[in-house]
């Protein structure tokens, strides 16, 4: 195999350092957006200290980040959860996962292309009193991304970089206003156990959606072919990642709680408790933030894009979906075909069921139905580390590190999943479960096919480790 020349079968080497890719992925998480749309219904069911159940959270999503950082120092690679589970489980395992996770995140991923519009449809009509339709937007924005992120890697991630920073102080200093507009409130009221609703059912209530603030977190395990020295890079970036977002939401959410004077009734009831806050300590800065959102919204796009597009590839590329998608662009060396083909497909699920649904009702809806084979892709994950190490690395298992630990982070897994496919969930979400289901069961159909037609593709699975020849 040769490496790191555009028009190989590898993809560009050393593009990325751990400062890059550590701000992809907080740009793919996006916690303007996150948050925005999130921290109502955390504090819905978690009550006043719900920031609480966001350092809960935080702990699990760091479980989740051991697993992926003790697999990327073994096979760090663009297939990333697919490589993990087919290097544990097998070829049907791994095809299986292929097909499965990557419909969950293209699904998850239109959610981004809908409320791209949907909020700079809001932005333009509430500052500008000009009225574009959303669904031109969401075509415009996703053109854009894909450009760049065709382009060049570096380029685009550079792009992710300067609109998050510009997200990350717009946010700063929103949350920083509410604080001295409203310090006669500060207090560590937040933070006291007492104060969650109905103890640890409170956690409990609020805990999935805490989860969710947090997906995007592995996005620097997919750039390991990119990223210099990815072994110890892409699992430094993975905890950082992880303990950096986590502090911003609860600095976001102290400084929202003190901005409704601890009012978790009125927090809960407001649609985007920031913006309301920020709106009332200082309605002449609300254009903040607007603009937190648009950014945050744009720079989400191109990181997930570029990451999540990168499993494709390898997939393409490692035989487990059509060669097609292991086409490397001979003058930029990025996975162009990949890139192009998701986001054309999160597009078509926006145009196709955006046409009688509001934005943030779609956001909502796609957005679930995505998370639901992630979440479960993160919990087989968990149980393939410690099969790896015992198969392949039996001379360094250790037992907190390859068992103890992905244990608990499956553990934790199951009240989020639970939240999302238990029944009685009004309509749709009452059939996303079988949705699910029913590509899973599809998912397998065809990986015992291709496993069966393909006798060798058990040694192409992890074949292209980042920093392999």
């Amino acid at each position: 195999m040769s490496h790191g020349t555009p028009g190989s079968n590898r993809l560009r080497r050393n593009a990325l350092g751990l400062p890059q890719i550590v701000a992809s992925t907080l740009a793919n998480i996006a916690p303007a957006m996150s948050f925005y749309f999130g921290y109502a219904t955390i504090v819905q069911g978690a009550g006043l200290a719900a920031p609480i159940t966001i350092i809960v959270a935080m702990v699990a999503i760091l479980f989740l980040a051991n697993t992926v950082a003790e697999f990327s120092k073994y096979q760090p690679s663009a297939g990333s959860f697919v490589t993990f589970i087919g290097t544990a489980f097998g070829p049907t395992a791994a095809a299986a996962a292929s097909v499965f996770v990557i419909m969950g995140y293209v699904v998850a991923a239109s959610a981004v292309v809908v409320i791209s519009g949907g909020w700079a449809h809001d932005t333009l009509q509430a500052f500008l009193g000009v009225n574009v339709p959303w669904q031109a937007i969401s075509v415009a924005v996703a053109l854009i991304v894909g450009v760049l992120v065709s382009r060049g890697i570096s380029l685009s991630t550079r792009w992710a970089g300067i609109f998050f920073v510009f997200e990350l102080v717009l946010l700063l200093v929103g949350a920083v206003v509410m604080l001295v507009v409203n310090h006669a409130a500060i207090s560590l009221a937040a933070f006291n156990p007492a104060n969650l609703s109905g103890g640890l059912k409170g956690i409990g209530l609020g805990f999935p959606l805490a989860i969710y603030l947090f997906i995007g977190w592995e996005n620097s395990a997919m750039l390991a072919e990119e990223t210099e020295n990815p072994r110890r890079n892409v699992p430094r970036a993975l905890i950082l990642g992880t303990l950096s977002i986590g502090v911003l939401y609860i600095f976001l959410a102290f400084a929202t709680g003190v901005g409704f004077g601890n009012n978790a009734k009125a927090i809960g009831a407001a649609s985007i408790p920031y913006v309301d806050a920020l709106k009332s300590s200082a309605a002449g800065l609300l254009l903040v933030a607007y603009l937190a959102g648009l950014t945050s919204i744009f720079s989400s796009l191109i990181g997930l894009t570029n990451s999540q597009a990168r499993i494709l590839f390898n997939s393409g590329r490692e035989g487990l979906l059509p060669a097609v998608f292991g086409k490397i662009h001979p003058e930029h060396g990025t996975p162009h075909v990949s890139l192009w083909t998701y986001i054309a497909v999160a597009l078509a699920i926006v145009l196709v069921f955006g046409r009688n649904i509001a934005p943030v009702d779609l956001f909502g809806d796609v957005g679930t139905l995505g998370t639901i084979p992630v979440i479960i892709t993160y919990l087989i994950t968990n149980f393939a580390l410690p099969v790896y190490i015992l198969r392949y690395q039996r001379a360094s298992f250790n037992l907190v590190r390859h068992a103890v630990l992905p244990a608990l982070g499956a553990l934790m897994l199951l009240l989020p999943l639970w939240g999302l496919v238990q029944p009685g969930q009004p309509a749709p979400f009452n059939v996303f479960p079988y949705a699910v289901y029913a590509l899973l069961a599809m998912s397998l159909v065809y990986g015992a096919m291709l496993a069966r037609r393909t006798p060798d593709l058990v040694r192409r699975i992890g074949s292209y480790v980042a920093d392999g020849e």
